[in-house]
């Protein structure tokens, strides 16, 4: 069973950063590669929208339009770690950030239905 667990939210002022990171467990390291974790945020009273993933072959990178320019997705030297550095920060920014994974790599990957495994989320908050 995959498990993840995202880390790093927190306060920041409008135009500050903050980096994120989501660690899975669960899974041999191998099995890692067949694996798409991607990032989601959902702010009060809206739906999950996705925010920053790779696509099919796990190298290029897909980002919302509200952020592209601003977030940076990355993974880490070991398989299993994800993250997301959030610079420029904006007051519509603030939302629970979650990280997710799927068995498949798709290019569909910011389209939260394709994603079976959930972590709990980081609350980002960005406010002066």
């Amino acid at each position: 069973q995959l498990q993840l667990v995202e880390s790093g939210g927190g306060l920041v002022q409008p135009g500050g950063s903050l980096r994120l990171s989501c660690a899975a467990s669960g899974l041999s390291v191998d099995y890692y590669d067949y694996y798409t974790i991607s990032w989601f945020r959902q702010a009060p009273g809206k739906e999950r929208e996705g925010v920053a993933c790779f696509g099919q072959t796990g190298t290029r990178t897909l980002y919302a339009d509200s952020v592209k320019g601003r977030f940076t997705i990355s993974r880490g030297s070991a398989k299993n770690m994800m993250y997301l550095q959030m610079n420029n920060l904006k007051p519509e920014d603030t939302a629970v950030y979650y990280c997710a994974g799927a068995r498949i790599r798709s290019n569909q990957c910011l389209q939260a239905k394709m994603y079976e495994y959930w972590g709990q989320g980081t609350q980002v908050t960005v406010s002066s």
